[in-house]
């Protein structure tokens, strides 16, 4: 059993931030559960002796202002961070406060925003 556990954690350790991230809202999706309840009951449970402790934020949206003059370069952005299709990844490139992704954490929405920015694109993290 400890090599199975062994080989799982050699293969997650390949998947990238954005494939993590996927799991993670798989296992929550299927599991019924949310990786965040146990922060949010170990503050709960210490917010009664302490003063209220400032809650950092673990999820965000990462939301394209504009497309900029780069429109095909930030469609293949969007493509390669989501799963859209070219139609689908071309209206959201079009849309002004399109959410490119949604609900992921700090490394993957930073990384998305870097790749939508290095492509011509206006991007904010919300």
């Amino acid at each position: 059993m400890a090599a199975n556990i062994e080989n799982l954690v050699e293969e997650l350790s390949k998947l990238s931030v954005l494939e993590a991230a996927e799991l993670v809202k798989a296992l929550e999706e299927k599991w019924g559960v949310s990786a965040a309840a146990p922060v949010a009951v170990a503050a709960v449970a210490g917010g009664a002796a302490a003063a209220e402790p400032v809650e950092e934020k673990t999820e965000f949206d990462v939301i394209i202002k504009d497309a900029g003059a780069k429109r095909i370069d930030v469609i293949k952005v969007i493509r390669q961070l989501t799963s859209l299709g070219l139609g689908e990844a071309k209206a959201l490139a079009e849309t002004a406060d399109g959410k490119v992704l949604s609900a992921v954490g700090k490394e993957a929405a930073m990384d998305a925003k870097k790749k939508l920015e290095e492509a011509g694109a206006t991007v904010e993290m919300k």
